[in-house]
């Protein structure tokens, strides 16, 4: 603002005489002022503009972002938690999810080995913004899950809350790194980190998407304050209907041993939910 004030005192300041060729140089002078005046004032309402884009950049998260803006399936399956000593624990999967005009509602219940159970509904904004409901173990209704217990382990596992939905991409900060292969896939590189408005626990997630079919195969996040990475690592990928999915995801905490997996045994990619379909409080009481 500094700057374009100058540039207003400037334009005050020069004097020019009655004749025509004063009038031109004024005229012309004050077309500058203008021109500089609005190149300024687009750099300061759209700052990112003011670099040249990367369409390599452009195109991976346009397509990350029309993935989820596709999702619309019900799946069942399992979470499996793996502990150092080679035992396991199983949650039965239950989920269902769908992009409406407000942004992306998932809906999913784990049921543990003595039927305890745990529903969540989360909702990510079309801005990335995201909210949890949840009904927890012993509970009977539904209340907003705190943010500060957004990290919290889900039933025990490496998963998180949080970790239930890919709000990575949609984050105002999102930089392409060098390319690089993830085993044998050649894979596009994307850091997305969190803006002032952003609610999570994670300082960046690093996403190595395969440029193929422009799906992630290993995503590593940095947790908030800390040293602590989690790794999660995409396998079975297959393709239904145009649309790609895993078949296995698993997640470790990088230097820990034991990790978690949740596999998919069955869904429909294309299953036509609507709104009645993602009621938490309708859904704990049908059980």
């Amino acid at each position: 603002m500094t700057f374009l004030r100058r540039i207003v005192i400037l334009s005050r300041s020069h004097k020019f005489g009655r004749y025509p060729k004063a009038r031109c140089a004024n005229c012309a002078i004050r077309a500058i002022q203008a021109s500089i005046a609005l190149s300024v004032l687009f750099l300061l309402v759209h700052p990112s503009r003011a670099f040249a884009a990367n369409p390599d950049l452009e195109t991976v998260l346009a397509a990350s972002r029309q993935r989820i803006q596709k999702l619309d399936y019900r799946m069942t399956g399992r979470l499996t938690q793996m502990e150092n000593d080679g035992k396991s624990t199983n949650y039965k999967f239950v989920a269902k999810a769908h992009w409406f005009p407000d942004g992306l509602r998932l809906l999913c219940e784990l049921t543990g080995p003595a039927s305890d159970k745990t529903t969540l509904l989360l909702h990510m904004s079309v801005s990335g913004h995201v909210t949890i409901e949840a009904v927890l173990p012993g509970q009977k209704t539904a209340a907003v899950l705190p943010f500060e217990h957004w990290n919290d382990p889900l039933v025990g596992s490496v998963f998180s809350y949080e970790d239930m939905v890919e709000s990575q991409f949609f984050w105002k900060n999102q930089e392409l790194l060098s390319p690089a292969k993830y085993g044998a896939r050649d894979c596009f590189v994307l850091k997305s980190k969190p803006g002032s408005q952003d609610q999570t626990h994670y300082d960046s997630v690093t996403s190595w998407i395969d440029r193929s079919i422009m799906f992630p195969v290993h995503v590593v996040k940095a947790l908030h304050g800390t040293s602590q990475q989690k790794e999660f690592i995409y396998y079975g990928l297959r393709q239904i209907r145009g649309d790609w999915s895993a078949t296995k995801v698993e997640a470790k905490l990088q230097g820990k041993p034991g990790s978690s997996i949740l596999v998919i045994e069955n869904g429909s990619p294309k299953a036509n939910l609507g709104r009645k379909d993602f009621d938490i409080q309708a859904s704990t009481q049908a059980k």
